[in-house]
């Protein structure tokens, strides 16, 4: 088992983080990714500028491989678009990984060799077996660990108020876009301009896309919240320790108050209707919004379990997050996005030597920020290591909203805490590249 490699599945932040550190610690490791470039999902979103500095996106491990090889970094203080992410920084550190980064490698499954998600003989002790399709045919590679970073970008939400697509969403597919649109490419500007808009959601994607779709010539925008009020939706402002997500908030703020921008709360979708060139969406108690020309679902994401069937997972439920984590990322009881540092404690699953980092540990919650997966990434790599003194310690402080208490921060109910201060634990060491 020793003598094969750590498989680490996606070429993003924070998997190129993970193999980063792996090679640290002098492990074999192997990363696939399914598309053609490192960081294929965050160029989907190249044009949405992120609300953490450079300083907060480079991983400590990465860095220093980076520099090895003579890498330009970075402004710190400046604040990158994602395409700006992937280029400078996720490009140059897939190459200096060299041939341990395999593209065009999707994975579709993960077992133990031999043996189905059933059999308890010799488990244990039986290397990981992961199933890949590329260019040149099917393979299969064994492993001694699988770290999936896979990520939660190809799992949108449905525009339904109840987890799956409204009637007649999928109907009305051409009409209907899961993503930020990029209102810098002419093209979608002329689909979005003088239009009526639907924009559902009141997550940071969802504030960006308002704040873009309200300063078109003509929009006309509807807002659809599911929650019965607004609530804290614009976040901390100027108390978000993250500046720009502050910022972000306070001018959907100021867009959403404006004359261009008609706010519908409590509104969960059940139908979307079509007549013609138009369509209507339709909430389940009865309400209608009509003559709507787009909309733009902005919902938040769920993790891809297809071809985890074969492996022992002890997964939250509701969040579909590691049942150790969920408590700690829970939005339910979360009010300020804040999340008590983590690492291989909270991540590990039934099945040893599988590890859910990144997005993918959070399942659907929301709220994620780089510094938490690359110190998941860390404390992972300790542990396969064998250095579980550092596997368990705590090397990060994360920024606060400045948002806590109050009513419906998720749902309707209210919430039984905040989490603006931080519970008895480890000391804490600032993580992070200043220079």
């Amino acid at each position: 088992m020793t003598e094969l490699p750590v498989v680490v599945v996606g070429a993003g932040p924070i998997g190129l983080a993970t193999a980063a550190h792996l090679r640290e610690r002098a492990l074999d490791v192997v990363v696939l990714e399914r598309g053609d470039r490192a960081g294929a999902a965050v160029r989907e979103w190249s044009h949405v500028r992120l609300f953490s500095p450079w300083s907060e996106l480079v991983d400590p491990a990465a860095a220093r491989l980076l520099d090895a090889v003579g890498w330009d970094s970075p402004d710190a203080a400046r604040f990158p678009t994602g395409g700006d992410w992937a280029d400078r920084y996720l490009d140059p550190l897939a190459e200096a990984l060299g041939d341990v980064v395999r593209l065009r490698h999707e994975v579709t499954g993960v077992t133990r060799l031999d043996r189905d998600v059933m059999v308890d003989s010799g488990r244990d002790e039986a290397p990981f077996v992961v199933h890949v399709r590329t260019p040149q045919g099917d393979l299969r590679l064994r492993a001694r660990a699988v770290v999936d970073a896979s990520g939660t970008w190809s799992g949108t939400g449905p525009l339904g108020g109840d987890g799956r697509p409204a009637v007649g969403e999928r109907e009305a597919s051409d009409r209907v876009s899961y993503r930020v649109p990029d209102l810098a490419d002419p093209v979608t500007r002329e689909r979005y301009a003088g239009r009526h808009v639907v924009v559902a959601g009141t997550g940071a994607s969802a504030k960006t896309a308002l704040i873009g779709l309200a300063r078109l010539p003509g929009a006309r925008v509807t807002w659809l919240v599911r929650r019965a009020a607004v609530g804290d939706a614009f976040g901390g402002g100027e108390q978000d320790q993250l500046s720009q997500r502050g910022a972000l908030g306070e001018q959907a703020r100021a867009v959403v108050s404006g004359d261009g921008v008609t706010t519908v709360t409590g509104f969960r979708t059940e139908r979307v209707e079509r007549t013609g060139e138009r369509l209507a969406v339709v909430a389940s108690d009865g309400r209608r919004v009509e003559d709507v020309d787009e909309v733009v679902a902005l919902t938040g994401f769920r993790p891809d379990l297809s071809f985890l069937g074969e492996v022992r997972l002890d997964l939250d439920p509701r969040l579909q997050a590691p049942r150790a984590l969920a408590p700690l990322i829970d939005p339910n009881v979360h009010s300020c996005g804040t999340v008590y540092p983590h690492g291989v404690r909270e991540l590990e699953q039934p099945e040893r030597g599988f590890y859910p980092v990144g997005m993918k540990s959070y399942g659907r919650a929301p709220s994620f920020l780089a510094l938490t997966g690359f110190e998941q990434a860390r404390s992972v790599a300790a542990a396969l290591a064998g250095d579980r003194e550092a596997a368990e310690r705590v090397e990060l402080v994360l920024p606060e909203t400045g948002v806590c208490g109050g009513a419906g921060t998720f749902d309707d109910a209210p919430t039984t805490g905040g989490c603006c201060s931080v519970p008895a634990g480890p000391a804490l060491v600032q993580l992070g590249r200043a220079d």
